[in-house]
């Protein structure tokens, strides 16, 4: 009753303001009207009369309603006051609805567990047992000033009662309220200890006992003190209050942060703006911030403000230790206010690809002056590879260098840092490591020193009744925990999921949760939140409005993760179910004197299902009592209230209704007066709403006017302008012959409001209601519609997905803005998220603008105008879709193949196995059988039909016909004329080859290699062979037999062709066989081939080549290239100076085998310089260069000279042409003439010597020079005295020549002496008139001429002395020294075996 007494007084306050708002407006118009009165009255001002009481009626105020201005300035401030607090208990009205909602709902599901687990133990056996615990106490240890839970599972029938036990001495929480909290949910028994103390270090058992026995289970607990003092940290979820502030300020919130998303290493600000009553500058209100129940502290990582109306927290570098519920608690006069949000952290872009998150919550525990003992927190893996351990770094204060502690990363969450420098203070991180990769470094711990503590703070003793005692160590944990229960999701939000679990059955140490999610239909998941949560009931946000999704939850300790639960059932995120909000906005239409026309704005919040009725109520405005106008909901939002009195003011509010019921109503509407509108100018237009809002546009549609006034409406002007201006802007220089405007140039983020004026041939009307502000800036996810054909059937479709949709939303499409209706030529197709218009006959009828609204979301729309031009191209794709035809790769072809058959096939993009085709040969189907082969691939998309034998008859067109379902191919070949010849002359040799290859043939035919030494060789590869088989080279139909046979059975032969050449042109062939026939394999050395191979010999000998060498040469200075072969058909460039050089006198070219050179003759200054040699072997140009310049140049010149001096001397000298032998042999009596050719420029002296004694004309000896030329030595009648060593002497100023001659004079009678061994045979001097062979002493004395000449051996070493028929002196004779030389003294001329220009003696 009191509640409604509240409510009453409440409405009571409402309606005198209202009547106050009336008087004062009342009096504002008697005012106007009175300076009306005063002016001359005419037709427009009669207009003028009528449009004002048309658009503001007057209003009088009763007289009971009339104050002084004391009374309504009092009152006014009053009724603010009231009309702030009758805000603030509406919205806690709402408030409390929702939470007791959200209760109901939490107990049904509680309910409905129970329900089900009674359920599932009435199935159990009733055979009685006595008691058995299935999950045993384990021990724990735990901190100082944390809680703890021990919990055990008992079985038994009937059901045991447990009774706690500690030390033997039964647990009361009675008596220690607070303490103890004993409960038992589901059969699992559990013992909580709250902020536990040193003296709760104790062994505890629970006892459970039924009529059939007793069960117990004992567990020790040991409570450690740590050796620093760490803040208190309440587990639930609302903040412990802590004592109230004295105060006195009245606070209350405005905008209170929402929930919130970071990444790590950005920046995040939660911001409260409140009002503050009264508000001192000078003493902001004292504000507390809470992370998951732990108070904050401002730092380098948390910053505060408190102060012009607002309250943030701002925190500058997120980690995901910065994850959890933020609460910010002010203090009042009343007492606190408060509010919580959510802020989730997601791990930033990772190091390396599927590397994992960075761990966080890293601390030190139990410092000592040698080791820290480092724990921290798991990251969360989704769909990242598991974690294989974790590196921990360590960095001295003061310091950015961090080292790695440990070499071999860690499995678990803990390690004990060694190596510390006592007094030094340390910061510690840790980074996870995984298959892919090392994460990010975590958030860096809290400044710890290394100082040595007691012993009893490392390990500490306790004696428990000073029986025994318990050495406490960190390392007595146990493994993972394992998987948590039943997950549960239910409705929230429309972007939020409730989600609920059962604990773990072993919690062993339990950190918290992660909860992942993903969409119905997808594999992959999404974390949704990156900090271990501690209770076992989450809010999932941030997800898409009607998108279904399934949530796993993991529970976490310092061993990692445990198994994943068992899938949540699939749920559609949409908003809890609930009553509409109010309307808003009520505006009059029209009225007539007995009747108003109404129309308002829908709520803001549809309460989870469709507003399907609105309620109106009316009241005079001099009275507080409302009267309901229909009793059946109206669903359009507008309304004729009818049967109204004339002149009088009425108020009017509206409520809204969905299948939750009827929600608040709406505010009191201004009192209006019911007079008729007589104005000739129309009434305001209505409803104005907005699609297509994106950042710099939007489309702005309206109603028509309900009054039209005097003539009908023909336009519209809309006006603009930003939020909180009165500056409009009217968009439209013309009238609007259509009721939308699209509106651009706006700036993005910016809000703005819109109005409307109606025009007719009167004038413009009064602008509508101002519409709701809008924001420029698109719905996050917005889709455009978009155009396209489907693939399946041919439609023409615009087809859009939704951003967000809920379970009432509905897609309203229009064309050019009107609706579309049941129109034939469309229709209209949604399944989940996207909805299509298909055009079932399209043409032109149907181009233009079409748009699509999705209700009962913020606004997603979108249009799109469709033109001839893609109407047009979309109706060809649309024709090949449903006339489908199979896509070739490859038309129909044909293929000769080995025996001479020919393939013609065809190759699709794509075939199934029911592919059906037939081949068709000059307008005559084709049957696969004798001489036809069909075949196809499915994998390939190959068609084909062989041709065994391929004849003149085969002339024709081939056609392909390929059926695959629907659709169809069809490809032709036309194989005629020269093109059938062709294929023809293929087959006929591709047979002709197939037959050959029965035999010994040619596997390759003969080509050609060169080696490196730059043989070419002609080389073929042979098949089939045998032993018999004989290969045989010729050229030019001469066979050419090789050194070496060629041995066939090796498969290769090949035949060297060294020192190749020009002389090497010609046709050369290989025949092989046996007596299964012969092959025969030719090649054309010439033309092309020719060139080709001095290409290659020129690139094999162009790499080999040498540098420049410089050779001085009497003729000039040469330059030499050594290489591995040269001949002049190689293509060799000379250049000097980067100018070519051709043959000349003066430049020679030309090379052996072994190199290439050129000279320059008699060269002077002009050839000194820059000389290049080039090879071009067709790709590349092989170069060699020599600088032929300074003192190379001058060093060179002066060898040349030396050279040519004595190559000069060398031609001029004296010597023998020729005429004397070696040897000469002579019967005595004879007459001997040694004669000779010499030669000399000048003429040279001739000496004639006999054993080195110089000869002097007698009559028995005569020497003679005739002409400088002719130089002869005549003996008359030779004896043995003749015998010895002759010699002749003949030298110029140049040089000279010494030639010896040996003379053998034997007897008549005796044989001619033949010469020792090694010696040459010596020859015989015969008489000029005489044979050679008969030696006859002549009658009288021979002529000169006709002396005979000895005859030279062959051999030109120096013949053995003959023996004389005169006996030889014992004693020898002194040998008189000779004017000139022996034999073996060098000379200086050239000795007889250099090379001279003058030919060698023969």
């Amino acid at each position: 009753m009191a509640s409604k007494g509240i409510a009453w007084r409440m409405k009571k306050r409402v309606s005198q303001v209202k009547t106050d708002y009336a008087y004062h407006h009342t009096s504002h118009v008697a005012k106007q009207q009175m300076e009306r009165k005063s002016s001359s009255k005419s037709v427009s001002q009669v207009q003028a009369q009528a449009t004002e009481a048309m658009a503001e009626p007057a209003y009088t105020i009763p007289v009971f309603r009339q104050r002084t201005p004391e009374e309504t300035e009092e009152y006014q401030r009053v009724s603010t006051n009231v009309g702030k607090g009758l805000a603030v208990i509406q919205e806690e009205l709402h408030r409390m609805r929702m939470a007791t909602k959200a209760q109901v709902e939490s107990l049904e599901i509680e309910r409905e567990v129970q329900l089900r687990m009674t359920k599932r133990s009435d199935l159990l056996d009733d055979i009685a047992r006595m008691p058995d615990f299935m999950v045993a106490l384990r021990p724990h240890t735990v901190w100082e000033k944390t809680p703890v839970k021990l919990f055990c599972t008992v079985q038994g029938n009937p059901r045991p009662i447990v009774k706690w036990y500690k030390g033997g001495m039964p647990i009361d929480p009675p008596s220690t309220p607070g303490k103890y909290k004993i409960e038992n949910k589901y059969g699992v028994h559990s013992l909580i200890i709250s902020r536990c103390m040193v003296s709760d270090t104790a062994e505890y058992s629970a006892v459970a006992t039924n009529p059939h026995g007793t069960a117990t289970s004992k567990a020790t607990v040991t409570v450690k003190r740590p050796s620093g003092a760490g803040e208190y940290c309440h587990l639930g979820l609302v903040p412990h209050l802590t004592d109230i502030h004295p105060s006195k300020l009245e606070v209350s919130f405005l905008d209170r942060f929402p929930v919130s998303f970071g990444v790590e290493g950005s920046s995040v600000s939660l911001v409260c703006t409140m009002v503050v009553v009264p508000d001192l500058p000078n003493l902001p209100p004292h504000a507390q911030w809470y992370r998951d129940d732990k108070l904050l502290k401002p730092g380098k990582l948390v910053e505060m403000a408190v102060g012009g109306s607002a309250a943030s927290l701002t925190l500058p570098h997120l980690a995901k230790d910065d994850e959890g519920l933020y609460t910010v608690r002010i203090f009042t006069k009343d007492g606190t206010t408060e509010h919580s949000a959510y802020l989730f952290v997601s791990d930033a872009p990772p190091s390396a690809a599927g590397a994992p998150g960075a761990p966080m919550s890293v601390k030190a525990y139990d410092i000592n002056s040698d080791y820290v003992l480092v724990a921290w927190k798991p990251p969360n893996t989704v769909n990242e590879a598991p974690i294989a351990g974790y590196f921990v770094d360590r960095c001295e204060a003061g310091s950015d260098t961090w080292v790695q502690c440990n070499d071999a990363p860690v499995k678990v969450c803990k390690y004990p840092v060694h190596g510390l420098s006592v007094g030094r203070s340390y910061h510690f991180r840790v980074r996870a490591v995984n298959s892919a990769g090392i994460s990010r470094p975590s958030r860096k711990s809290d400044k710890v020193t290394a100082i040595d503590a007691a012993e009893n703070e490392r390990l500490q003793v306790i004696k428990i009744e000073g029986k025994y005692d318990i050495v406490i160590k960190d390392d007595d944990l146990e493994g993972v925990p394992s998987a948590p229960g039943q997950v549960v999701a239910t409705r929230n939000t429309k972007t939020s999921v409730f989600v609920q679990w059962e604990a773990p059955k072993h919690l062993k140490h339990l950190m918290g949760y992660y909860i992942d999610g993903r969409v119905v239909g997808s594999k992959d998941w999404f974390a949704c939140n990156h900090k271990p949560f501690k209770h076992t009931r989450f809010v999932v946000h941030g997800l898409i409005p009607g998108e279904s999704y399934v949530f796993r939850v993991q529970a976490v300790n310092v061993f990692g993760l445990s198994e994943e639960s068992q899938e949540s059932t699939p749920i559609s995120v949409e908003p809890a179910l609930a009553t509409p909000s109010s309307p808003f906005g009520i505006t009059l239409l029209s009225c007539d004197g007995s009747s108003m026309t109404l129309a308002w704005k829908s709520p803001k919040h549809c309460g989870g299902s469709k507003v399907n009725a609105y309620y109106i109520s009316k009241r005079d405005a001099d009275t507080l009592v409302w009267n309901e106008v229909n009793l059946t909901g109206v669903k359009e939002r507008i309304c004729t209230v009818d049967n109204l009195t004339e002149g009088t003011f009425y108020e009017f509010r509206v409520q809204a209704a969905n299948m939750a019921g009827v929600g608040p109503p709406s505010s009191p509407s201004a009192p209006m007066k019911c007079v008729a509108w007589t104005a000739e100018v129309p009434g305001p237009a209505y409803d104005l709403s907005f699609s297509e809002v994106r950042s710099h546009s939007l489309v702005i549609l309206w109603k028509a006017p309900v009054y039209t006034g005097a003539s009908a409406v023909t336009g519209y002007f809309v006006d603009m302008a930003k939020k909180d201006s009165s500056e409009f802007v009217t968009l439209n220089e013309e009238a609007l012959k259509h009721r939308y405007l699209q509106v651009s140039g706006l700036e993005e983020g910016q809000f703005y409001v819109f109005r409307v004026r109606a025009v007719n041939a009167k004038g413009v009307g009064k602008a509508s209601q101002l519409s709701e502000p809008v924001c420029a800036r698109a719905l996050p996810g917005t889709k455009e519609i978009v155009a396209g054909v489907d693939e399946e059937t041919g439609d023409i479709y615009l087809s859009l997905e939704a951003c967000e949709i809920c379970e009432t939303s509905k897609f309203e499409w229009s064309k050019n803005y009107k609706p579309i209706g049941d129109c034939p030529r469309l229709a209209v197709t949604t399944k989940g998220r996207t909805s299509r218009l298909i055009f079932t006959n399209p043409d032109k009828d149907d181009l233009g603008r079409y748009s699509v609204v999705v209700t009962d979301t913020d606004g997603v729309s979108s249009s799109h105008t469709l033109t001839e031009d893609a109407l047009n191209t979309m109706l060809e794709l649309s024709h090949a879709i449903r006339n489908p035809i199979i896509p070739l790769k490859h038309g129909l072809n044909y293929e000769v193949l080995e025996k001479g058959h020919v393939r013609f096939w065809a190759q699709a993009v794509k075939l199934s196995p029911a592919v059906s085709y037939r081949f068709i040969v000059n307008d005559k189907e084709v049957t696969s059988g004798e001489g036809h082969k069909f075949s196809h691939d499915v994998a390939t998309g190959i068609v084909q039909m062989t041709v065994d034998q391929f004849t003149r008859a085969n002339e024709g067109t081939y056609t392909v016909q390929i059926h695959d379902g629907k659709a169809k191919a069809q490809s032709s070949l036309v194989l005629v004329g020269d093109v059938f010849k062709a294929a023809l002359k293929e087959a006929e040799f591709q047979r002709k080859e197939h037959i050959r290859k029965q035999g010994a043939h040619f596997s390759e035919y003969l080509y050609f290699t060169v080696t490196e030494d730059c043989t070419v060789l002609l080389t073929c590869k042979v098949a089939n062979v045998k032993k018999e088989t004989t290969l045989h080279w010729y050229k030019e139909d001469d066979e050419i037999v090789p050194e070496t046979p060629p041995n066939v059975m090796s498969g290769a032969c090949a035949l060297p062709l060294p020192l190749f050449s020009r002389k090497d042109q010609g046709v050369f062939k290989a025949v092989l066989g046996d007596d299964r026939g012969k092959d025969t394999s030719t090649i054309d050395i010439s033309g092309k081939v020719f060139d080709d191979i001095i290409n290659a010999v020129a690139k094999i000998a162009g790499a080999s080549a040498s540098d420049l060498v410089l050779q001085c040469t009497p003729e000039g200075i040469r330059l030499q290239c050594y290489m591995s072969y040269y001949t002049e058909e190689m293509k060799t460039v000379w250049k000097h100076k980067e100018s070519k050089i051709a043959s000349s006198e003066k430049m020679r070219i030309g090379g052996t085998a072994e190199m290439a050179w050129m000279q320059i003759c008699d060269p002077s200054d002009k050839e000194k310089g820059h000389y290049t040699m080039e090879i071009f072997d067709g790709v590349t140009t092989h170069t060699r260069t020599f600088d032929l310049s300074g003192q190379a140049y001058t060093d060179a010149y002066e060898e040349y000279l030396r050279l040519k001096a004595a190559a000069f001397a060398e031609k001029n000298r004296g010597r023998v042409v020729g005429g004397l032998p070696d040897v000469v042999t002579i019967m005595e009596e004879k007459s001997l003439s040694l004669t000779c050719t010499v030669w000399g420029e000048p003429t040279p002296e001739v000496t004639w010597f006999k054993n080195e004694q110089e000869v002097t004309c007698n009559e028995h000896t005569k020497v003679t020079f005739d002409g400088g030329k002719f130089a002869s030595l005549v003996i008359n009648k030779v004896t043995p005295d003749d015998s010895g060593k002759y010699s002749i002497n003949v030298r110029n100023k140049y040089g000279g020549e010494f030639v010896e001659i040996t003379v053998s004079v034997y007897k008549h009678g005796e044989q001619i002496p033949e010469p020792k061994l090694g010696h040459p045979k010596m020859a015989t001097a015969t008489p000029a008139a005489t044979p050679a062979t008969t030696p006859m002493p002549p009658k009288s004395p021979a002529p000169h001429s006709k002396t005979p000449t000895p005859t030279p051996s062959k051999p030109q070493t120096p013949a053995p002395s003959v023996k004389s028929p005169t006996p030889t002196p014992k004693s020898p004779t002194p040998t008189p020294k000779s004017p000139t030389p022996p034999r073996s003294v060098k000379s200086p001329t050239p000795p007889r075996f250099m090379k001279s220009p003058t030919p060698p003696r023969k």
